[in-house]
């Protein structure tokens, strides 16, 4: 008696072959896409994190027999479309805030004094070089406006990333036996950007474009 054993050169009549060659597709897209997304997370933490483009380097706060004063450092870096955009005339807003809060044990802290100072950086490609506006009221508005001229890039951006000596609060706004934090805010005003600025050449909302430091008054870092 002679026996047979039945074999299959193609899919069975209830597995047609071309849902047996979809499904075999389909397997290798997934593992190509799991292979991209494990490459691209490899390649992402091997590279150094980013520096934001403003840092805000030293806050010092000084008592003097009429007031307080601020002195501090700031670090801006920027990518090279907004240099571009600067040497073409587009300039650049920044502000800078700081709050004094009395602290109180019993209840929030209580803000006993505020200021604040805007600045104005723009090149002139007429006359190539550089202006600074400085005021303590939003620049257009009604109020005086200092202004500085500068003949080369790094010294208007030297005088963009220094505070020295700007009054904050008068003697008498702080009592002297209580406890007082200052916390100093600086950033990037992206609303008087032009508005492709604002959507995707910088592109990271006020993450990288603000920077702040706490102080206790004299000088210890606030908790």
């Amino acid at each position: 008696m002679a026996f047979s054993t039945p074999c299959w050169r193609n899919p069975p009549a209830d597995q047609p072959s071309g849902q047996a060659d979809a499904r075999s597709w389909l397997r290798r897209l997934a593992w190509w896409l799991v292979c991209c997304w494990w490459m691209t997370l490899t390649v992402a933490w091997a590279q150094p994190p980013q520096t934001p483009p403003v840092q805000l380097e030293e806050l010092q706060v000084q008592r003097l027999d009429d007031g307080y004063y601020v002195n501090a450092d700031m670090l801006l870096e920027w990518p090279s479309a907004v240099e571009e955009a600067l040497i073409k005339g587009v300039p650049l807003h920044f502000v800078a805030r700081v709050d004094i809060l009395r602290e109180r044990w019993y209840w929030t802290d209580k803000e006993v004094a505020s200021a604040s100072r805007y600045q104005r950086l723009a090149f002139h490609p007429l006359t190539r070089r550089w202006r600074l506006q400085v005021s303590n009221t939003p620049i257009g508005n009604a109020g005086a406006v200092l202004g500085q001229t500068f003949d080369t890039r790094e010294e208007a951006m030297a005088a963009v990333e220094r505070i020295f000596r700007w009054k904050i609060a008068e003697a008498a706004e702080i009592d002297a036996d209580a406890r007082h934090s200052v916390t100093l805010r600086f950033r990037v005003d992206q609303t008087q950007l032009p508005r492709p600025f604002q959507i995707g050449v910088i592109g990271q909302g006020d993450a990288g474009l603000s920077a702040s430091r706490t102080l206790r008054l004299g000088g210890e870092p606030a908790k």
